[in-house]
């Protein structure tokens, strides 16, 4: 690494094994699960379970099967961890969105579909206070269990329309009045936002987004100042951490300080199979810039068109991207069966070894045999 007054110079391979130390996949593995779901700062809460569901797929990925998914659930239930935004975040990080939410409530420097949305929760405000109240009563609730008293429906392109309940559920979570309380099967349950929100202070809006940069940046070390805007969690960290170029990479990027004091340290790594909304990958640009990795999820594809499977998890070697697994938990006949190990480059001996081994190891953690 050489570095100027102005700009520190990374090659792909530090800026990789900075991503990689980042997302806790080297050696050690980690232990517990509250501190690495602190480190990570969130783990998306999607449901689909054709190996396991995305947040306990991540936290096996880093911990091995020694994590014990039940674990995962007592802490959301204890409200340790709090789902937001379809995201499993510690509870000490809610503070950095409630300055947010008293501004979506207030409504009163909304500019856009926002000013839009605040209006259309105005206009339903009976129907807005008879959730809280039945909440306030019952506890939590699913969608499906509140009645419709809306006044004025919600319009979409399509996808939300007559989904009125959902809708402002949804807004209401945007403004601090309730809080997603956990699941019944794949509906969210919903309370009072004051039953599961921690009673701390908070700090004014853009100190929060400041400090929401440096948790995104720790957590994935190396990052884009700005980026494309997506749904969901940004991928891109202003202008928090140093400023880095990457040799042969276009554009600014931002790496974490932590990460930098560790750079001439070799990187401990390891064979990890990961879930394919892991966040070391989910920024596909990102991905493909500093691993040169090909990877689409191809579950919403016609099964001709699929090269990799259905739900194909990518393959870690040490810093690099090196495979998929073709993989399918079936619990009804007790297996874990595994289609195809497309291999970018033929593995090496070592290398197919480890593979199997965590293969092994995930199908030991799911009470599953390994088949294929």
């Amino acid at each position: 690494m050489a570095a100027d007054q102005r700009t520190i110079q990374l090659t792909i391979a530090e800026a990789r094994r900075i991503a990689v130390r980042a997302q806790l996949l080297d050696r050690p593995r980690p232990a517990d699960v509250l501190e690495v779901v602190r480190r990570l700062t969130l783990l998306q809460a999607d449901q689909t379970k054709v190996v396991a569901p995305n947040a306990d797929l991540v936290l096996w990925s880093r911990i091995g099967s020694a994590y014990d998914r039940d674990e995962l659930a007592d802490l959301v239930a204890a409200h340790e961890l709090i789902e937001l935004d379809g995201m499993l975040r510690p509870a000490e990080d809610i503070a950095l969105y409630r300055a947010e939410m008293d501004a979506m409530a207030d409504g009163g420097t909304l500019e856009g579909w926002q000013r839009s949305t605040w209006e259309w929760v105005d206009a339903n405000d009976g129907c807005r206070r008879d959730i809280l109240d039945r909440l306030a009563d019952s506890g939590p609730l699913t969608s499906r269990q509140i009645p419709d008293t809306t006044v004025l429906p919600w319009r979409s392109s399509g996808w939300n329309n007559g989904r009125n309940v959902r809708m402002l559920l949804e807004l209401m979570v945007a403004r601090g009045e309730v809080a997603v309380a956990g699941h019944e099967g794949r509906d969210r349950l919903f309370d009072l936002a004051t039953r599961i929100y921690p009673d701390r202070d908070y700090p004014p809006l853009e100190d929060a987004l400041q400090l929401r940069n440096e948790r995104r940046l720790a957590a994935l070390g190396i990052a884009r100042a700005k980026a494309t805007k997506q749904p969901g969690e940004p991928i891109d960290v202003g202008e928090t951490g140093e400023e880095a170029e990457i040799d042969g990479l276009r554009g600014r990027w931002r790496v974490d300080p932590g990460q930098l004091q560790r750079l001439d340290e070799p990187l401990q790594g390891r064979v990890a199979i990961l879930s394919p909304l892991d966040r070391l990958i989910m920024d596909r640009k990102r991905m493909q810039e500093l691993f040169e990795f090909d990877y689409q999820l191809e579950m919403y594809k016609p099964a001709a068109k699929r090269r990799w499977g259905y739900y194909a998890l990518p393959v870690l070697s040490g810093d690099l991207l090196v495979g998929k697994v073709d993989a399918a938990a079936d619990h009804e006949v007790g297996v874990l069966r595994i289609e195809e190990i497309h291999a970018d480059e033929p593995f090496a001996a070592g290398l197919t070894e480890a593979v199997q081994d965590e293969l092994a190891d995930l199908a030991r953690w799911l009470e599953l045999d390994l088949e294929g």
